[in-house]
């Protein structure tokens, strides 16, 4: 149901990094700042704000996007993602509940997929379309809102979404990897989807490029606990290395394949 209310504050916070209960007082005098606190309560539920002390801040201005658009990565690498998916491939099983994450490798990922009895989950709008084309396979969207710099849906609905599912193989890709902070990323409501997806699915395959290793952002949305593969174009070296084959974690380098 439309909310004018609740859209004014919207537009606050795709524009301002904060706004405060006081400031919402005076743009609402009729409103009580209980109905007021809801609202932020409502923002905060749908990943768009962060309750704080005395109002909340905007999730705009705390996501950290360093890797582009998904319009400016699809180019980007493009030897290199296409060896990646085509190794990730392999772990595809029918009869399987297999989830497909957003992002640039992830999309390449579809076109190795053969036209077979799968059951996909994914929160990539195009890959959803793509994987519909096959004819054989269930395909699942999550539904939620559409971020359109990263062409994924987030939000609660997501959120609840994916907590309703079974996942037997997940296939992730983070856009950093480090012995201290695992797999992470720069966007908060992303972060929260990944990691009920890592923490649900039975095994995950994580799909990255070597730009990645060693390299940490503010969200941890998997620890290398949760992992089951790793492919990349790149040798892992040193001690994320050793730390990596300490947990059993089966390394594939694509590197000679490119």
């Amino acid at each position: 149901m439309y909310n004018e209310r609740r859209e004014q504050i919207r537009a606050l916070l795709q524009t301002q990094p904060f706004i405060s209960l006081k400031e919402l007082e005076k743009m609402f005098p009729n409103v009580s700042g209980m109905t007021l606190r809801r609202d932020i309560e409502y923002f905060e539920n749908e990943h768009e704000a962060i309750k704080v002390r005395g109002g909340a801040k905007s999730m705009k201005f705390i996501t950290t996007q360093t890797d582009g658009s998904i319009a400016s990565r699809l180019n980007v690498n493009v030897g290199s993602k296409n060896s990646i998916a085509k190794k990730a491939a392999e772990f595809l099983e029918t009869g399987r509940s297999i989830f497909i994450d957003s992002g640039s490798t992830l999309q390449k990922l579809v076109q190795f997929v053969p036209n077979d009895r799968y059951t996909f989950t994914t929160t990539d709008p195009a890959v959803a379309i793509e994987l519909s084309k096959l004819g054989l396979s269930v395909v699942n969207m999550v539904g939620g809102r559409l971020d359109r710099d990263n062409q994924t849906i987030t939000g609660l609905q997501a959120t609840r979404f994916l907590a309703d599912i079974n996942i037997d193989i997940a296939f992730l890709s983070p856009s950093g990897l480090s012995a201290r902070s695992g797999f992470t990323i720069g966007n908060f409501s992303e972060c929260e989807l990944k990691r009920i997806v890592a923490d649900k699915a039975q095994f995950v395959v994580i799909l990255m490029d070597s730009s990645k290793l060693n390299k940490a952002l503010p969200y941890t949305f998997a620890t290398l606990d949760n992992v089951n593969v790793i492919i990349t174009d790149a040798p892992i070296t040193g001690d994320l290395k050793e730390l990596v084959e300490s947990k059993g974690i089966q390394i594939i380098d694509v590197s000679q394949e490119i």
